[in-house]
C-alpha cells in the first residue's frame, strides 16, 4: 500500500533532518493525512523495539532490497498495528515469509524484559520520560452525542469504566482497558497512555476528538455563550474550533483564519465530520483582518493560538530527535509575531474576552508576550483569575502573571502548554453603553476546544464545503450514536497569497 512507502519516506526525512515529522506528513502526496500521521507516530514510538526485533530476526540480511525505514513500518503493522488483513500489496508475501520468526523474536524480547504486553515493552524503555506517561485524552463531541452514551458504548466493548478521577494519581494508575472521566472537564475521557483510537468507529464518525486536556482548556476558558460571534485567529488543524462550536451549540458564528491551504482543507474535513455548521473558514492573515470591518462588529470573544516553537509538544521528541531549546533568533521572530497578533486582537472594538495560548514552554513566547500586550493597552485589559486550583501557574515575571496557567507532563499529566485569559476592564456594549465584565466566569463543564495556527492575505471567493462526511457505523453503534449527515454550513473564503509567519 502507498501509505507504507509514504510513512517510510517521512521517517527517513525526520532522521536526515529534512523537516519535522508533522511538516513532512503534510508535505507528502498521500491523501489521508491522519492515517499517515498515526502510522508514522506509532512506528517511531516503538522504534527501539522494532529495531531489536528486526535485527534478531535477520530480516534485512535476508531481504537485501528492503530498505530499513520501510521494514520498520511493515514490521510495526504486522506485529503491533492492525495487521495486513487483506491488504499490504506486494509486501504482504514478503512479510508472510518471515512472520513466524518475527513473532518469535518479539516473544523472546518480552521474556527477556519480563513483560507480557506490547505496551509494557514501550514503558521499559521510557519510564524515565514523563511524556511517555501522559494519558490518552478523548473529548466527547457534544454536537453529536453525550458522554453517557459514549461511556456505555465503551463498556459494551469490554472497557472498564472507573468513574470520575479524584486526583492525578487515579490517572497515573490507569492500565489496560480501563478509563476514567476527567476531574475538571466532564466531556473528557481519560485512557491509558498507549491507547490507540484512530481506527475506532466513534472517532471516525466524529463523535470523539483525540485532544490533549491542556489543549481543551482555551475554548473552555473562553466560554462563549451560544449565539456569540467568535474569532479563532490561527485556527488549523481545527480541534479547538470544533470545541468552540460545541460550546456554542452551533448557534452563533465562528470566523476561523489560517494561511496554510492544505491544513485548512484538512480542517474543513474535520469540522464537517464533527457536525460543525456555524464556522466560516478563510485563507487569510489574521493580522490583515480589519477590526473595523462590519462583519466583525459583534465579535466579543477571540481565541488566539499562534504559531510557536512547539517546545511543549509531546511529539516533539519524535519530530525533532535530540533537538534542544529553540534558538534565541527563532524565539525573537516567533515572539515578535505573537505579540503583533495579540496586540492586533485586542483592538477589536466589541471584544470582551480573549484567550492567548501556546504549546511552548518558553517565557519569551508566553509571559513576555502577554506583558508586552498589556503594556500597550494600559488599563484596557487585565488578566482574569481562572482555575485557582490549577497546580501550575505562570512564571512570576510581572504582577498578575500568576493568573496565567502552565501545563506539563510532570505537573498536570498533559502536554506542555501556556494559557492567559484577558478580559476588558470596561466592556463596550453592542448598544453603545459600557458594562463591567464578570470576574466569576469559570469553565462551563460541557465544553471543549478546537484550534489554531496560521495567517495570509485573501481573495474572498466563498464556496461551501460538502455535507458532513458520511460514515456507515449503523451496524456498530446504538441509535443515539449513529452519525448524522447534515448540510455542513461551513463556508470557505478564497485563495491566498502571502507567507506564514
Amino acid at each position: 500500500m502507498a501509505v507504507y512507502a509514504a510513512a517510510a519516506a517521512v521517517l527517513a526525512g525526520v532522521e536526515s533532518r529534512q523537516g519535522s515529522l508533522k511538516g513532512l506528513v503534510y508535505a507528502s502526496s498521500f491523501q489521508n493525512v491522519k492515517q499517515l500521521y498515526a502510522l508514522v507516530c506509532e512506528t517511531q514510538r516503538y522504534s527501539a523495539v522494532l529495531d531489536a526485533v528486526i535485527a534478531s530476526a535477520g530480516l534485512l540480511r535476508a531481504e537485501k532490497k528492503l530498505r530499513p525505514h520501510l521494514a520498520k513500518v511493515l514490521v510495526y503493522e504486522l506485529l503491533l498495528g492492525r495487521g495486513f488483513k487483506g491488504h499490504g500489496g506486494r509486501w504482504k508475501p514478503l512479510l508472510d515469509r518471515h512472520q513466524a520468526r518475527l513473532k518469535a523474536e518479539l516473544a523472546r524480547l518480552k521474556v527477556r524484559r519480563g513483560v507480557s504486553r506490547n505496551e509494557d515493552l514501550l514503558e521499559v524503555g521510557s519510564k524515565s520520560d514523563p511524556a511517555s506517561q501522559v494519558p490518552r485524552f478523548v473529548r466527547v463531541n457534544t454536537l453529536k452525542t453525550r458522554s453517557e452514551d459514549v461511556v456505555d458504548y465503551f463498556k459494551r466493548q469490554g472497557f472498564s469504566y472507573q468513574g470520575q478521577a479524584s486526583s492525578l494519581e487515579d490517572i497515573r494508575a490507569l492500565k489496560g482497558k480501563c478509563f476514567l472521566l476527567d476531574p475538571l472537564l466532564p466531556e473528557l475521557l481519560v485512557f491509558p497512555a498507549q491507547t490507540d483510537l484512530h481506527e475506532h468507529p466513534l472517532y471516525q464518525a466524529g463523535h470523539l476528538i483525540l485532544q490533549d486536556k491542556a489543549s481543551c482548556l482555551p475554548a473552555v476558558l473562553l466560554a462563549p455563550p451560544p449565539g456569540s460571534h467568535v474569532i479563532d485567529a490561527c485556527a488549523a488543524p481545527g480541534n479547538k474550533t470544533s470545541h468552540l462550536a460545541a460550546l456554542l451549540k452551533n448557534q452563533g458564528k465562528i470566523f476561523a483564519f489560517d494561511l496554510d491551504a492544505k491544513r485548512l482543507a484538512s480542517m474543513a474535513t474535520l469540522l464537517a465530520r464533527a457536525g460543525v455548521s456555524c464556522c466560516e473558514l478563510a485563507e487569510q492573515d489574521f493580522l490583515a483582518v480589519a477590526p473595523t470591518d462590519q462583519r466583525y462588529r459583534q465579535v466579543q470573544y477571540i481565541l488566539l493560538d499562534p504559531s510557536c516553537s512547539g517546545s511543549g509538544m509531546l511529539t516533539r521528541r519524535l519530530e525533532e530527535p535530540g533537538a534542544g531549546a529553540p534558538s534565541q533568533e527563532r524565539l525573537r521572530a516567533l515572539a515578535g509575531f505573537q505579540q503583533r497578533a495579540l496586540s492586533h486582537a485586542l483592538t477589536f472594538p466589541a471584544l470582551r474576552r480573549l484567550v492567548y495560548s501556546t504549546c511552548s514552554l518558553c517565557q519569551e513566547e508566553n509571559e513576555d508576550v502577554v506583558q508586552a500586550a498589556l503594556q500597550q493597552s494600559p488599563g484596557a485589559f487585565r488578566l482574569a483569575p481562572v482555575l485557582p486550583s490549577w497546580p501550575h501557574r505562570g512564571l512570576g515575571t510581572f504582577p498578575g502573571a500568576e493568573h496565567c496557567l502552565r501545563a506539563s507532563p510532570d505537573t498536570t499529566l498533559t502536554g506542555g502548554f501556556f494559557i492567559a485569559v484577558l478580559e476588558r476592564v470596561e466592556v463596550p456594549s453592542l448598544t453603545g453603553r459600557s458594562i463591567h465584565p464578570r470576574t466569576d466566569v469559570q469553565p462551563r463543564p460541557k465544553e471543549e476546544e478546537t484550534a489554531a495556527k496560521g495567517s495570509g492575505h485573501a481573495q474572498h471567493t466563498a464556496w461551501h464545503v460538502a455535507g458532513a462526511q458520511s460514515l456507515d457505523c449503523s451496524g456498530l453503534l446504538p441509535a443515539r450514536l449513529r452519525p448524522s449527515v447534515p448540510g455542513s454550513g461551513l463556508v470557505w473564503k478564497g485563495s491566498f497569497h502571502g507567507c506564514r509567519n
